[in-house]
């Protein structure tokens, strides 16, 4: 388990967060019947029939108020890359989770099985693609056989959906968290931070500032600053100070990497187009493969490809190595 799906776990692992993941983002009425006051983790260690065992992600079951004892099952799945098969490993998710519910004799009172929710909340940066029912993952063969199609639909929650909106002023976690994944600049960053750290300032709420703190620490801040060297950071008061004393250190740094990697990346586009001109003057059109080299290629290679070029014979040793 790499740092961010533990900071992750460990940021859901609050009830908290996962009411204001809640409140925030999932936009139904039975939401709003929920009583989060009675919020709590189930065990995600399950045995299935084969006997192997698999850990699964953060579960949580809450009480539908005021009267109602059906409890609501949240099944969470963290996912930083897109899975095309996503929907066919929650239904296999909740098929582990009922049995167990089966198992434990965890029935409704009239003697069914609990809902269950799940839920994708996804970080990464390429686009989201996949189904979202595992019926559109299975071929509908004619004569009534389509009726028989397990459809299990999981929510998604992309958090790049959220890039640039304003922040809520309900002091929503999740809403601060999706932000401080989507910040841009430093002076966002220290900004958000700031509020966090306001928001969190309360003593029973010492745990998930160290669980903000972590993230922040081992995920987000080496993410945004890779070549800055972090002092040790305790508390998330101590991450807002360090961010408010080095925020227009950084800022420079930034726009100067910035400047470096545009400079950069204009050499290597011009060096390429040059390249591509010279070798369709003494070889005639280019061919796919060798416009997609081109176009792959750093500024060292293609400086080592015009080079070449004034001896080769032909278009292939002008990419031959051995050339």
């Amino acid at each position: 388990m790499n740092h961010h799906d533990h900071s992750y776990k460990l940021l859901f692992s609050h009830p908290q967060m996962v009411r204001d993941l809640l409140l925030g983002f999932v936009h139904e009425a039975w939401v709003a019947e929920l009583d989060f006051s009675t919020l709590e983790r189930v065990n995600t260690s399950y045995i299935s029939e084969n006997l192997r065992r698999r850990e699964d992600d953060i579960i949580w079951r809450v009480r539908r108020a005021p009267d109602d004892w059906l409890y609501i099952y949240l099944l969470v799945e963290f996912q930083s890359q897109p899975d095309p098969w996503m929907a066919m490993r929650m239904l296999v998710y909740v098929g582990l989770l009922y049995q167990e519910l089966i198992k434990g004799r965890h029935f409704t009172k009239n003697g069914k099985l609990p809902p269950v929710f799940p839920l994708v909340l996804y970080n990464g940066e390429q686009p989201w693609k996949a189904a979202e029912h595992t019926a559109e993952m299975i071929e509908p063969l004619p004569g009534g056989l389509v009726d028989y199609r397990p459809d299990l639909r999981y929510l998604l929650i992309d958090e790049n959906h959220y890039a640039g909106q304003a922040l809520p002023t309900n002091e929503n976690l999740a809403a601060a968290l999706f932000h401080l994944e989507n910040s841009q600049a430093p002076e966002e960053l220290q900004a958000m931070v700031k509020t966090l750290n306001q928001w969190l300032y309360a003593p029973e709420q010492a745990s998930l500032r160290r669980a903000f703190t972590v993230w922040l620490k081992k995920v987000l801040l080496p993410a945004r600053l890779p070549d800055v060297e972090m002092p040790d950071l305790s508390d998330l008061n101590e991450v807002s100070t360090m961010l408010a004393e080095r925020v227009k250190e950084w800022t420079q740094q930034w726009k100067a990497e910035g400047m470096q990697e545009g400079l950069e990346k204009g050499r290597k586009t011009g060096e390429a187009t040059m390249l591509c001109k010279m070798l369709e003057l003494k070889y005639g059109p280019l061919p796919a493969w060798a416009q997609e080299k081109i176009a792959q290629a750093d500024a060292a290679t293609l400086e080592q490809w015009a080079t070449r070029l004034f001896n080769a014979q032909t278009l292939d040793e002008v990419f031959n190595s051995e050339t």
